[in-house]
């Protein structure tokens, strides 16, 4: 075992929060992309899988049942086979081949919204429907509205609710093959982090690479101490109730 090796390690600590602290222009403007067209895909996900995801999780039907099935298929899709399809799509002689979207950052956004979309439909659909149905029906007893109702499941299933978003999330700025196929990591254009941290790796540039892998990591770790808080916060709520 080459200890001396491990030098290797605080070498790249060393240099990439050196870029960092000198503020590269590269290197946030790297991140900065990052962050817009994973929100961006993420919100887009968020906006059409939390109400399927309800209407997945609240209804008890054989088309439920099959849609279920495509959402779960959905989760563990490879990422390369949906960079694969939307590439082909957007090539020159794909169907949208004439907007000339392929090697852009809106074409990011598709193949993440692609990829996070099923997440947060699989995952907001088993929150919504682990809630009581005596719960509903009692609201409906109340007087409670359609809208309401859907209210207090939403509210109920809150948790699994940011799970999803989280999930999402996670999946989609962690994603390298579809990205990288999708956007052609071009510098200052459609590079991300993941494409960064791969190609500078490539380069033996390990300090650029090590900065870019602990600001993706410290992302992901400050999204889950947001969800974590959130569940000690309730779990404190519902023993007080109770």
């Amino acid at each position: 075992m080459n200890l001396s090796g491990l030098r290797l390690f605080s070498d790249a600590f060393a240099d990439g929060f050196s870029l960092l602290a000198q503020g590269t222009v590269d290197l946030w403007n790297i991140i900065l992309t990052s962050l817009q067209v994973s929100g961006f895909a993420t919100g887009i996900a968020v906006v059409i899988g939390i109400p399927a995801g309800y209407w997945l999780g609240s209804r008890r039907n054989v088309r439920r049942f099959t849609a279920l099935v495509i959402a779960n298929a959905g989760m563990g899709l490879p990422p390369i086979v949906a960079g694969l399809f939307v590439s082909m799509l957007l090539s020159r002689s794909g169907v949208f081949g004439e907007l000339g979207l392929l090697y852009t950052r809106p074409a990011i956004v598709i193949v993440q919204v692609v990829i996070a979309t099923p997440v947060v439909v699989a995952l907001t659909a088993s929150g919504i429907s682990a809630v009581p149905a005596q719960l509903r029906l009692q609201a409906r007893s109340l007087g409670a509205g359609r809208f309401q109702e859907i209210a207090l499941a939403v509210r109920e299933a809150r948790l699994s609710i940011l799970g999803a978003i989280a999930g999402g999330f996670g999946a989609v700025i962690s994603e390298v093959g579809a990205v990288q196929m999708v956007g052609g990591n071009l510098a200052g254009q459609t590079q991300v982090m993941t494409t960064a941290i791969m190609q500078y790796t490539r380069m033996g540039r390990f300090g650029v690479a090590m900065a870019l892998s602990v600001i993706l990591l410290s992302i992901i770790i400050v999204v889950n101490v947001i969800i974590t808080r959130e569940q000690l916060r309730d779990e404190r709520y519902t023993k007080a109730l109770s």
